[in-house]
């Protein structure tokens, strides 16, 4: 997904029209409509800065002080426009899967809401940045964003912050909150949009918090989650025990008794000639291939345990997917999941190698959609822009999707 020629945006300005008419129709005035439409023509036009006055000089026919203000400073809610886009999409798309992931948006100074020196696996590095926390819907062939949060480091309750979060326009009730709780807040707000994921995706950075996957597991959502090597298990087949009684006191509780092992040696004990070598995609660049192994597992951390001993004291038995090449000594990559034990193992492998739309979409939307280059400062002017960027990524996404595919040759 490129940008657009002045020519090519305007054989579908038509079509883009309706697209924005339905999406912003919570806007309540017609003035915020027009400059929403006219700002994803901004994004999608081709052009190196996606940032507001570039955009205004190549549209031509809007003040960069409307724009700015439009996006910066006007009050519009961007919620409803985010439920109406998930609810389109999600209907176009009929998703495989949702996939969870953060992105960061590089910054030059320390008074943009959130930013600060920290990690981004987009970036690949520790940079001064924001990180946007995102719930992608996928398939095969075409995903989108389905809600966003802006992750605000600790450092931003503090009260010598107090200024700076006045100046961002941050809400008194908005505070510090780890990534893997904001989309647990992502999928309670979807929730009540009445959308579920079919299955959840996350990369280890999620995956290997025990409270995410017990905060999926209340939310009966299924999941395939990666996870570290060390994480804690015990094999299926373990069960807590109770202490001979001894008359007097309180009975002992049945508890574990072992040491719980770590996957990668429960994937080792299996060995090598128990991996299954199958195909689960074909992609552009061919048949993908590869060699796994699964087994039933009880996934053993201090929060699989702590929830265990409230809801009766035996840990549930997970998933563990392991990709073990022919010619390495150990298993690369380890996954968890919760769902059913008839799920067939080529399932299982396809659902865990589906993170990858997530990635394109990160790159469409800062390469084509300068999802990265807002250069404003405050709260509402981040979630108005990567508002916007959704829907016009959304509506580019359902034209790609609408155009016929080309004839097999013979």
């Amino acid at each position: 997904m490129g940008g657009l020629t002045a020519a090519e945006l305007a054989t579908i300005r038509g079509r883009l029209e309706a697209f924005a008419e339905d999406v912003f129709a919570s806007l309540p005035r017609t003035d915020q409509r027009a400059r929403g439409e006219c700002y994803l023509r901004g994004l999608m036009l081709d052009g190196r800065r996606k940032s507001i006055e570039p955009m205004a000089a190549r549209l031509g026919e809007v003040h960069y002080q409307a724009l700015h203000h439009f996006v910066a400073v006007s009050p519009w809610d961007w919620r409803p426009v985010r439920r109406r886009l998930a609810a389109v999409m999600t209907a176009a798309l009929s998703p495989t899967a949702w996939v969870v992931d953060d992105t960061g948006f590089p910054k030059d100074g320390s008074c943009s809401v959130g930013v600060q020196r920290q990690y981004s696996g987009t970036l690949g590095k520790t940079a001064n940045c924001q990180l946007g926390v995102s719930v992608d819907a996928v398939t095969e062939h075409a995903s989108c964003p389905l809600d966003w949060r802006l992750f605000l480091p600790e450092r931003w309750d503090q009260d010598a912050m107090a200024t700076r979060r006045a100046a961002c326009h941050l809400p008194q009730g908005v505070h510090h909150r780890p990534k893997w709780q904001l989309v647990l807040d992502m999928l309670d707000e979807l929730a009540g949009w009445q959308l579920a994921p079919p299955v959840l995706l996350a990369d280890s950075g999620y995956g290997e918090v025990g409270a995410f996957r017990g905060g999926l597991d209340a939310r009966q959502v299924g999941y395939v989650v990666e996870v570290r090597a060390d994480t804690s298990a015990y094999p299926e087949q373990v069960h807590p025990t109770a202490a001979p009684y001894s008359g007097k006191g309180r009975r002992p509780r049945p508890r574990y008794r072992e040491a719980p092992s770590s996957l990668a040696r429960l994937a080792l004990a299996a060995g090598q000639q128990a991996c299954v070598e199958l195909t689960w995609r074909r992609g552009s660049k061919g048949l993908q291939r590869g060699r796994f192994l699964r087994l039933r597992v009880r996934p053993a951390g201090v929060t699989p345990r702590r929830l265990a001993r409230r809801d009766g004291g035996e840990l549930p038995v997970r998933w563990l997917l392991v990709e073990w090449p022919k010619d390495k000594p150990e298993p690369v990559k380890y996954w968890l999941a919760n769902l059913p034990e008839a799920t067939p193992l080529v399932e299982l492998v396809r659902l865990a190698r589906s993170r990858w739309r997530v990635e394109h979409d990160y790159r469409e939307l800062k390469g084509a959609l300068g999802l990265d280059h807002f250069e404003g400062r405050g709260w509402p002017g981040w979630h108005h822009h990567v508002t916007l960027v959704s829907v016009a990524h959304g509506f580019l996404t359902l034209e790609r999707l609408r155009r016929p595919k080309p004839a097999a040759s013979a």
